[in-house]
């Protein structure tokens, strides 16, 4: 009678990983199959959606957004969270577009994740081609040296921008708790006269009264009705630039 098939044991050389969760793996230089655990998972990175959705119903994984996962041990950061954001932008548009708006307030933790995407456009490049991108809204801006930062390979709008974009653009409901998240940090380095500041010195911007009205509900105090008192003036006639630097306020212009 032919012996039974053994599954052979280990070698004592292999590595083996105390944590539970779905690998993938590679092969050393001495031939052991080590496990890779990446922080973050996608539909097709290795996994299906289903089969993501399986593992989380499992305790496997844990839902980090709309679309990915993470071990349940991992802490979010805005350097996940950007890098989540990045694999739902499409890689032939990823270097071209920043993520703005609500969509960086929630890279920095500072609101919940948008159903879309916010992208800003710089109004040098070409928007029309990327008009037809799905779960995104474009918007096309004037974006400065300091406008942006690079983070989870994607671009994303400062935290000062950020701040100044949902002031003008964002509806008081959905703008008054990001700001305030932004402010709160002290990583940002946002500050509310600043803001203020650069927003008032700045002439013919769409939504400037809305935005000054948002920011009074955040300190009335602070939002005056005549000039600033800052230690170096900056007058109504000097130019967003000008205020950039003296005060290190984000380069802010209008829209087109």
């Amino acid at each position: 009678m032919a012996p039974s098939s053994q599954r052979p044991a280990a070698s004592p050389n292999t590595a083996q990983s105390t944590r539970a969760g779905p690998a993938t793996t590679i092969a050393s230089g001495g031939g052991t199959v080590l496990p890779q655990y990446p922080e973050l998972y996608s539909p097709g990175r290795p996994f299906t959606s289903p089969e993501l959705q399986s593992l989380a119903a499992d305790g496997v994984l844990a839902q980090f957004h709309q679309h990915g996962y993470t071990l349940p041990d991992i802490a979010a950061s805005p350097q996940l969270r950007a890098r989540a954001a990045a694999n739902a932008v499409p890689a032939a548009i990823r270097q071209r577009v920043v993520a703005g708006r609500m969509t960086a307030a929630w890279i920095y933790g500072c609101a919940g994740e948008p159903d879309r995407l916010a992208l800003l456009v710089d109004a040098k490049r070409r928007i029309s081609s990327l008009r037809n991108t799905r779960g995104c809204t474009l918007h096309e801006v004037r974006l400065g040296p300091f406008d942006v930062v690079s983070m989870g390979g994607l671009m994303v709008s400062s935290p000062l921008r950020t701040a100044l974009d949902i002031a003008l653009h964002v509806e008081t409901q959905r703008a008054i708790p990001a700001l305030e998240g932004l402010l709160a940090r002290p990583e940002n380095d946002v500050r509310l006269r600043l803001l203020i500041l650069a927003i008032e010195s700045t002439p013919r911007v769409p939504h400037k009264k809305a935005a000054l009205e948002k920011l009074a509900l955040l300190a009335p105090a602070l939002v005056a009705r005549g000039p600033i008192d800052v230690e170096h003036a900056v007058y109504p006639s000097d130019r967003t630039q000008d205020v950039a630097q003296v005060l290190g306020v984000a380069h802010l212009e209008r829209e087109p």
